[in-house]
């Protein structure tokens, strides 16, 4: 993979250590390295869908394919494997697509793919009821 890490990507930087070194190294080193709460999802083993989702990520890694990796499975870690990847992540609504950084290693990919919207009323008389139409003013 080194070949093809963009340059602006060749100063990052996790822990002190570079990200050619980070995607080379082992994923048990990798664990050590992440935050407690990370850490302790990860040394518990992965679930079903995100072995799935894994087993997926290996496969286009080796096609070599652009085409974003569509899932449901939210609350998997970024890896050093993810790197370079596009993900198309599912968050109630729609798929919301993105291409992984060396910045977003050990976040969730739930963080990337927003499920709540700003609200933004309309003023009152706008899609509103007839009598918030006429509002008291305060005298």
């Amino acid at each position: 993979m080194s070949s093809e890490i963009p340059p602006e990507w060749k100063k990052f930087r996790y822990r002190g250590k570079i990200l050619d070194e980070i995607v080379n190294m082992p994923l048990d080193e990798f664990i050590k390295m992440l935050p407690a709460r990370q850490r302790r999802t990860l040394k518990r083993g992965f679930t079903e869908q995100q072995r799935r989702l894994l087993t997926r990520i290996r496969k286009i890694r080796r096609a070599n394919t652009t085409k974003p990796i569509r899932t449901h499975v939210r609350d998997m870690i970024i890896l050093p494997e993810m790197i370079g990847l596009k993900m198309s992540v599912y968050n109630g609504k729609e798929f919301v697509e993105f291409t992984v950084q060396p910045e977003m290693l050990g976040h969730y990919l739930g963080e990337f793919s927003v499920t709540t919207k700003k609200v933004e009323h309309g003023e009152p008389g706008l899609k509103a009821t007839k009598s918030s139409l006429f509002m008291a003013m305060k005298g």
